[in-house]
């Protein structure tokens, strides 16, 4: 089998600052979804990662993580904003809340 991987090119998509506050939030969900699937696996808060024993450094909340871990998880959020826009759907705020 030989995968190739084709994502979306989303190099010409420009997210707008409010969207760019709501990748941020984005982010910080998809952290908590995977510590709560995690934590439900029975793993647990350890220095180091050791799958044996399903202790994981990253079993905190999200802004005590390390710059690097919250990168991964905005780069993901952030890429799938920018998918949702570059496949012709528009995002906006909640009814009632303008843009600033």
């Amino acid at each position: 089998m030989s995968y190739q991987p084709k994502p979306f090119d989303t190099a010409n998509v420009q997210l707008p600052p409010d969207l760019t506050a709501l990748g941020e939030r984005l982010a910080e969900n998809a952290h908590d979804n995977w510590a709560s699937q995690r934590l439900a696996e029975g793993w647990r808060y350890g220095p180091q990662r050791h799958d044996a024993r399903k202790e994981h450094p990253c079993l905190v909340p999200y802004g005590e993580l390390p710059e690097s871990e919250k990168a991964y998880d905005r780069r993901a959020a952030m890429e799938t904003l920018k998918t949702i826009m570059a496949l012709g759907y528009r995002i906006l705020p909640p009814a009632g809340e303008s843009d600033g």
